[in-house]
């Protein structure tokens, strides 16, 4: 599973530079100034001037409006439906620059202050205590990230290039500096005190995901071998502390309705398990429907005659 991690590590790492540099290599952006996408290098629009509709006919008009706005739509959104109904939140887990915010903030912030969120209660026999030079850190680390956040999203509205250089000049215009000061301070906000809430309960897109996994009896999900749960009675509930979203991982899969499938808790747990050669308690199932998987719990009723036998 360290591997895994790894190669879970190296995903996020990627896209969040792709997330950053997409505006500037013109992969992809939404141009303010001249209102139109530039997708891959090109300007994405209709093209339905005034002179075109005029000389074209209504089926010419449909037809473009079909194939370069309609259809490209409805395979996006077509193609993320599957892959979250198939794997929940699996964009989540392995490519959410935001995700990768909140897993880097709950590692500075566990081995600052020993615990991960501020709600949390510091774990009994921890002998961290956090100071002002802790909490500076955890808060600073997070202003750097939420201004990167600020001016990266920025960079998607405005030519990246101007804007990059108006503020190494300090020439902002009056809005760009307002929206990445209001921007900076709202996602500090979020990283400091809501991090994970809001990847909860405040994120569309996370909900969107987790609707359509609910929806799969045979979705991907993480499994507890109950037949060996003995084995956790000597457990400090390592599996649970590395969630990030702090989900009871044991539960039954409507228990872990915002699972973003990082499984850190199934890392955590091998760790525990290392010196059992049966392996870990928890583990990735796909494609079976079991009492874990099903909304509503499977109950086993036993006939008259089976009790006899």
């Amino acid at each position: 599973m360290k591997n895994f991690q790894r190669n879970r590590l190296i995903t996020r790492t990627a896209f969040f530079f792709l997330f950053l540099l997409a505006p500037v290599l013109d992969l992809f952006r939404f141009d303010l100034t001249e209102t139109h996408f530039v997708v891959l290098g090109h300007a994405l629009s209709l093209d339905l001037s005034k002179e075109w509709v005029l000389n074209s006919t209504p089926l010419e008009t449909g037809l473009r409006v079909l194939y370069r706005f309609v259809l490209p739509v409805i395979v996006v959104i077509g193609t993320g439906i599957f892959v979250f109904w198939r794997w929940g939140r699996i964009y989540c887990g392995w490519l959410c620059p935001h995700f990768s915010v909140v897993e880097m903030v709950n590692d500075i912030m566990k081995k600052r202050t020993g615990r991960v969120t501020i709600w949390e209660k510091v774990p009994p026999g921890s002998t961290n205590k956090a100071s002002i030079l802790d909490w500076f850190v955890i808060v600073g680390v997070s202003v750097v990230i939420a201004f990167t956040w600020a001016l990266g999203l920025l960079s998607y509205l405005l030519p990246p290039i101007p804007l990059y250089l108006d503020l190494v000049n300090f020439n902002l215009s009056v809005g760009e500096t307002a929206f990445i000061c209001v921007a900076t301070l709202a996602f500090t906000v979020d990283f400091v005190f809501a991090r994970h809430l809001f990847c909860k309960y405040g994120c569309a897109v996370g909900v969107f995901q987790s609707l359509f996994w609910m929806m799969n009896p045979r979705s991907m999900v993480v499994e507890f071998d109950r037949e060996r749960a003995s084995l956790c009675k000597d457990c400090d509930k390592d599996c649970e502390e590395a969630c990030p979203m702090r989900l009871p991982v044991r539960g039954f899969k409507r228990s872990k309705f915002t699972c973003t499938q990082c499984a850190q808790c199934i890392s955590a747990c091998v760790e525990v398990q290392k010196d059992n050669p049966d392996g870990s308690l928890l583990g990735w199932n796909e494609g079976q429907q079991t009492k874990q998987t099903s909304l509503i719990p499977m109950v086993t009723i036993e006939t008259p005659k089976s009790k006899k036998k």
